[in-house]
């Protein structure tokens, strides 16, 4: 593609020569012949200081921030915003997406809202993908994740290829880094939805305002005006973001006990499923949810709304729901002990989450609620005692252990969340401490193995160790049995 194509309306030109583009990269150590090569300003290094790299490798352009010092012979491409303008050049590279997009941000719930919209698409009859924190999953490509949401480049190469494989809709988690760094800024969406806003990336964002902005960018800039935007009616930022959605003219759905599209009556909980009345279009639908956790009916709602918004009728939206399949790591009961213990691996890493999944045990557990929680390193330090209280708080017995603790000391992360704990075992090992939770577990109770979901791996310095959670779970259930 010629750059005067790839940049019309992205930013002003420098030079006069028109080179074909044959790639596009951030990383100068990508640059192959013919790239066009993004400096942009990073958190550890800017990125005009490896032009000359890059212009050595083959790079025929350069796009930079307007402002920025750069000195090539090569055309250059300056930008009031660079990351949008990556995002809007890699989709016009990349060219094909799939035919209906669809985006959900939120604190919680963004793995399993694009997990079950995929879902419904797929007993739709419609060939589907989501893309996230666990990976993407589409009929033909199945790849672990490694963000959220991927980097723009990658992501409109991605976009590219399920629409040649035939996909034709698909989901997306848009978390507020992913919004905040423009990620999502060359996808053409057809719907977008809000979960929840909780206590997250205070170490990113500088205040839960800016949080919850980030999060609305995908209203106030990613969404088509008059588009449908799905929101949960039920959180405490709920009418904060219809306010956000309304004032840029998005068609408002909202869902939820509050919700007025998709509206819960009535919700029955039982051990592995959830029976509920859902009022929609002026008609009550049974619908049986085979997932335990109120949080879980939230994020179905959530997506069968999203569905509906990108065309799926509302009856065969609902119905979809009865057969869904819950995403890795959220509250997925990975095993039962000879005592008939239920075990439970759960992502939940924030505080609003750790408080979602232990409520939602709570109704079928008849003896004592055992949780394993832990913190990341390098991570927002302020929920580690938040994590703490919550925790002992809401659960009979905690056991306090490592999570992912990366650069950090371990003993000094598990000190802060101990320090809200009272009454908490710390056991640093994490096997050690999944092991004792579930020897110790009786007849009546139930165990949660939060933090780390469906993750393989555990980070220790720079080194990612194998280590899987339902895997332990079922190995010390395992030895029960002997």
């Amino acid at each position: 593609m010629q750059l005067s194509l790839l940049a019309d309306g992205l930013g002003a030109v420098e030079g006069d020569a028109d080179p074909q583009i044959a790639a596009i990269t951030a990383d100068s150590r990508q640059v192959k012949p013919g790239a066009l090569f993004a400096a942009l300003p990073g958190t550890k290094a800017d990125g005009t200081a490896f032009v000359a790299d890059a212009q050595s490798r083959g790079a025929v352009s350069i796009l930079c921030d307007e402002a920025a010092t750069v000195s090539s012979a090569l055309p250059v491409v300056r930008s009031t915003d660079p990351r949008h303008a990556l995002a809007v050049m890699a989709a016009r590279f990349y060219g094909a997406q799939p035919e209906h997009v669809v985006a959900v941000t939120g604190t919680a719930g963004k793995t399993s809202v694009a997990t079950f919209v995929r879902q419904i698409f797929e007993k739709s009859g419609h060939v589907s993908a989501s893309i996230g924190t666990t990976g993407v999953l589409s009929p033909k490509r199945v790849i672990d994740g490694t963000l959220t949401t991927p980097d723009p480049i990658a992501l409109a190469e991605l976009m590219a290829q399920l629409a040649e494989d035939g996909v034709t809709h698909a989901a997306i988690e848009a978390s507020s880094h992913g919004l905040d760094q423009r990620r999502l800024d060359g996808i053409r969406l057809s719907a977008a939805a809000f979960t929840n806003l909780g206590h997250d990336h205070l170490d990113y964002h500088p205040d839960a305002e800016s949080y919850f902005s980030a999060k609305m960018r995908l209203f106030t800039m990613r969404l088509p005006k008059g588009a449908p935007a799905v929101i949960n009616a039920d959180d405490a930022w709920s009418g904060r973001a219809i306010e956000v959605a309304t004032g840029v003219s998005a068609q408002v759905l909202t869902v939820g006990r509050k919700g007025g599209f998709l509206t819960l009556k009535r919700l029955e909980h039982e051990r592995s499923r959830q029976v509920a009345e859902v009022e929609a279009e002026g008609r009550i639908h049974r619908v049986v949810l085979p997932l335990a956790g109120s949080f879980q009916m939230s994020n179905a709602l959530v997506a069968a709304g999203l569905a509906i918004a990108a065309g799926v009728p509302v009856a065969t939206a609902l119905a979809a729901l009865e057969s869904l399949e819950g995403a890795s790591g959220r509250l997925e009961l990975t095993g039962t002990t000879p005592h008939g213990v239920p075990v439970f691996v759960d992502y939940a890493h924030k505080p609003d989450a750790l408080q979602n999944v232990i409520e939602s045990v709570r109704p079928f557990t008849t003896g004592k609620i055992i949780i394993v929680v832990g913190c990341g390193g390098d991570r927002d330090r302020a929920k580690r005692p938040m994590m703490g209280e919550i925790a002992t708080r809401l659960a009979d017995v905690v056991i306090v252990t490592d999570d992912n603790p990366r650069s950090e000391n371990p003993a000094t992360i598990r000190a802060a969340i101990m320090a809200a704990a009272p009454g908490a075992r710390e056991i640093g090992d994490r096997r050690e401490a999944i092991r004792e939770a579930i020897f110790t577990a009786k007849a009546g109770d139930t165990v949660i193995i939060a933090g780390k979901g469906h993750e393989t791996g555990q980070k220790i310095g720079d080194v990612v160790h194998p280590f899987n959670d339902h895997e332990e779970v079922r190995s010390a259930i395992a030895e029960l049995h002997e």
